[in-house]
């Protein structure tokens, strides 16, 4: 297997033919001014120690060692060997409230931005455990299934909207169940599992608390984030300053509903935390999950490239010192074997 480890160096390449374009018009310009003092034949018997080819060559070994040592800088990469290594950690499911409801701006920037922030840190620091993603509105879709590449699962994280779930509403319960099912096997008791569910709390689909319930006893927690504030934010409408309103016209103020997050959170054996613009809620929700049982997960799987780069550069510098040493001129010591000429 071959690769570069800095494909984005291979870019200054494009430099090569702009530079013998110049070499070239250098040497068109200076012969047109060797012309003007007269015939460039008669000119050469007067000039007999000067080399018309070892410029060229000079400038061919520059150019070849430009290439050498961007190539260099690319870091080629030789083979592959791969080493595996097993890790003990948990299984969480993420379970992100993105209704319209979680655009209210009672938390900054917004409900919704500020728990992916919060879930990037999360992410951060589960390195060594396997998280998924689910979103979920009217309805629930599974975003990411469980991985042990946390750099995919905060990639997820910067493209979620609302309007990835065109249903309105929020069906906790359906997010829930679907999360159970993505455990795989919900009697496995040697690793421990949890869902962590950020929402402000406004279910109107279904019930959540017997959701949560269900997964406890297949020994999953359910943890909340609680988003907002009891008193309530009116939810923008996305590039207006307007705000959305009922069926009378009424401006709609969101309120994070408490009462449902912590009856679903006690339903489902876990704990509830009211997010603020503090680190609170954090410290408190990757505590509890530092608590739970750690479990053989699959193994990692580690390749380890041979650099290869030392070779081109070693080439590189070989001909730098040829190059250095090797004049314009024709030398008189070795005018008799004629190399260049």
């Amino acid at each position: 297997m071959f690769r570069f480890h800095n494909p984005y160096m291979l870019y200054m390449l494009l430099l090569i033919p702009l530079l013998v374009a110049l070499f070239i018009y250098g040497n068109l310009k200076q012969r047109r001014r060797l012309k003007e003092f007269g015939n460039p034949e008669i000119l050469r018997g007067l000039m007999p120690n000067v080399s018309y080819v070892r410029p060229k060559i000079k400038f061919s070994i520059l150019i070849i060692v430009l290439t050498l040592m961007i190539i260099a800088a690319a870091r080629p990469q030789f083979g592959s060997k791969l080493n595996t290594d097993t890790v003990q950690g948990v299984e969480a499911m993420v379970l992100l409230d993105v209704s319209n409801s979680m655009l209210a701006r009672d938390i900054q920037p917004n409900r919704l931005e500020y728990a992916k922030l919060m879930l990037s840190k999360i992410f951060d620091k589960m390195s060594n455990d396997r998280v998924g993603l689910i979103v979920f509105a009217g309805d629930a879709y599974i975003q990411l299934p469980l991985t042990s590449d946390n750099v995919s699962a905060k990639m997820f994280l910067s493209s979620i909207n609302p309007d990835m779930v065109p249903r309105p509403g929020t069906a906790i319960g359906t997010a829930i169940d679907m999360a159970i099912n993505s455990f795989g096997d919900k009697d496995n008791k040697s690793t421990g599992r949890t869902i962590i569910l950020l929402t402000d709390g406004e279910n109107h689909e279904d019930d959540a608390v017997a959701a949560a319930r269900l997964a406890a006893q297949y020994g999953i927690t359910v943890n909340v984030v609680g988003l907002g504030s009891p008193q309530g934010e009116p939810i923008p409408i996305d590039g207006t300053m307007s705000f959305k309103k009922d069926r009378d016209g009424k401006v709609v103020v969101s309120k994070l509903n408490e009462d449902m997050c912590r009856q679903v959170a006690s339903a489902g054996h876990g704990i509830y935390v009211k997010a603020d613009n503090s680190n609170g809620a954090l410290r408190a929700l990757t505590s509890e999950i530092d608590k739970m049982q750690k479990g053989e997960l699959d193994s990692k799987i580690y390749s380890d490239y041979d650099d290869k780069f030392a070779i081109f550069a070693w080439i590189a510098l070989f001909l730098l010192i040829v190059e250095f040493y090797m004049l314009n001129r024709q030398n008189g010591q070795l005018n008799r074997i004629n190399w260049f000429d």
